[in-house]
C-alpha cells in the first residue's frame, strides 16, 4: 500500500524524528495489525496520544483519525491536519458528515483511529464533558456497519520528557451481533469491551492510575 500522500510522508519523518527524542516509545503487538479495514480503539490521556500511534504505525499504514473539531478552526492547522488523514467531528452533536467520512474510510480499505472515551480523562474525568471515564456508542457503530476489525490499543497515561511511553496492540476480532446493525444494548457492550481490552493491555481497569492520577 502507498502512504497517503508526499507531504504526510515529510511530516511522517520530520515529526517523527522530533517526537521520538521527546516521547520515545516501545511497541507491542504491531505485527497483529490487519493491513487494512482496521478500527484502532486507544484508550485517551493525552493529546500526545494520536501522535504517537501514528507515527508508530508504518508510513504507508493509511491511518485516518477523528479529531476534536477544534483542531480544525485554524486554517493552517487544519489544512495540515486533513492532509495527514485527519477529519473533524463535532463532540456532543450527531455529527452525521464525520460518521460518513469514517465508514468510508474503512471502506475503502484504509485504516481508522477513533477514541472510544471521545475525549482525554484528565484526573478521573473527561475533559469536554466532566463525566468518569466510559466509552461511547459511536465507535461501535462505526465498527458493526463497516465491518471493520477492531483493534484494542493501550497507551501510558502519563507522557514525561525523555520517558519511554507503551503502545500495547491487542488481538484483533470482529464484534458478535444479532441481525444486521445489532441492538441499542449490543452497540454498547461492543463499545464497552473494547474499550476494557484496551485498558486491560497495560494491566489497567477503565479510568484506572495511574492514567487518571
Amino acid at each position: 500500500m502507498k502512504p497517503l500522500n508526499r507531504f504526510f510522508v515529510f511530516i511522517y519523518y520530520f515529526v517523527g524524528l522530533i517526537a521520538g527524542l521527546l516521547h520515545p516509545v516501545s511497541v507491542e503487538g504491531m505485527d497483529k495489525l490487519p493491513s487494512s479495514g482496521a478500527l484502532l480503539c486507544p484508550n485517551h490521556s493525552s493529546d500526545w496520544d494520536p501522535v504517537l500511534i501514528a507515527l508508530n504505525l508504518p508510513v504507508n499504514y493509511r491511518l485516518h483519525i477523528m479529531a476534536k473539531e477544534e483542531l480544525f478552526h485554524n486554517p493552517v492547522l487544519g489544512w495540515i491536519l486533513r492532509k495527514v488523514g485527519a477529519f473533524p467531528v463535532s463532540r456532543g452533536n450527531n455529527d452525521i458528515q464525520s460518521v460518513k467520512t469514517a465508514m468510508q474510510a474503512i471502506k475503502s480499505g484504509d485504516n481508522l483511529l477513533m477514541f472510544p472515551e471521545g475525549t482525554t480523562i484528565r484526573n478521573g474525568v473527561g475533559y469536554a464533558d466532566g463525566l468518569p471515564p466510559h466509552a461511547h456508542g459511536g465507535v461501535a457503530m462505526i465498527g458493526i456497519r463497516t465491518g471493520a476489525t477492531l483493534i484494542p490499543v493501550f497507551v501510558d497515561g502519563e507522557k514525561k520528557l525523555f520517558h519511554q511511553t507503551r503502545i500495547i496492540f491487542g488481538e484483533p476480532y470482529q464484534p458478535q451481533i444479532t441481525g444486521r446493525h445489532g441492538t441499542a444494548e449490543e452497540i454498547q457492550q461492543v463499545a464497552d469491551g473494547v474499550l476494557a481490552a484496551a485498558y486491560a493491555l497495560g494491566g489497567q481497569t477503565v479510568g484506572g492510575k495511574p492514567l487518571c492520577e
